[in-house]
């Protein structure tokens, strides 16, 4: 939703909202898509502008071809910033999911996220364990979760579940997520690609800093609704 901007120098605000009617406070892929969306209306001919996601400010840069550069702001490991419930900061955490240990990374991108290591996309246990762990008593405010492949150094395979929605097709901060777990991990290289069920993202991290997210936006369709049936 576009919404007016505060006080801290954003050319506009964004709030986001779930399918299950929570409010999210980051979205990558949404803030690209928002960038679109202000263009198409008529609202600004601006390619750089800042947004206030209620979160975090982020700093969008339109490109050629309608590719957006999202400048995500740095992530966050301290355990109290997603809240996780940990004593220390760590790289790597045991998680007990129903008797089931798993080892996470904990990391915010303005939102919580949850990032697992696999070794293949296509046969983790999504479903099963994304809702245990974005439920998970540790996550307070609940979590999103990646499942990740690093396959090679300047790429992964990803599968997000989203925190209020399920599987989703693209997660743009989950993607930054699952970058930055394996970069610490020295999975791969400071610049990658993120293939994700419903497209390419592309990922930069130098190891400290801001994460930089890249990917097309593009309509899809117009709709209008009637408030009365809301």
């Amino acid at each position: 939703i576009v919404a007016e901007p505060g006080q801290n120098g954003a050319d506009f605000s964004m709030r986001i909202f779930n399918t299950d009617g929570s409010e999210a406070e980051q979205c990558g892929n949404g803030a690209r898509c928002f960038a679109k969306f202000l263009h198409d209306e008529g609202l600004t001919d601006q390619t750089r502008l800042v947004v206030d996601t209620g979160s975090r400010l982020v700093q969008l840069e339109i490109e050629d071809n309608w590719q957006v550069m999202v400048d995500m702001g740095a992530p966050g490991f301290e355990p109290s910033a997603l809240p996780f419930d940990a004593q220390d900061e760590a790289n790597v955490y045991q998680l007990d999911v129903a008797g089931e240990m798993v080892e996470i990374s904990a990391i915010s991108m303005g939102n919580p996220h949850a990032v697992l290591l696999v070794d293949d996309v296509d046969t983790a246990p999504v479903e099963r364990l994304g809702s245990a762990i974005e439920w998970h008593s540790r996550f307070p405010q609940r979590t999103n979760v990646g499942f990740a492949c690093p396959s090679t150094r300047s790429k992964i395979r990803l599968r997000v579940w989203e925190r209020g929605v399920g599987e989703t097709l693209a997660c743009g901060s989950g993607a930054c997520a699952a970058a930055v777990a394996c970069y610490r991990l020295g999975r791969i290289d400071e610049e990658i690609e993120v293939e994700l069920p419903g497209g390419i993202a592309f990922v930069r991290w130098p190891g400290q800093g801001p994460v930089f997210l890249r990917g097309p936006a593009v309509t899809v369709y117009r709709g209008e609704i009637d408030p009365d049936a809301l």
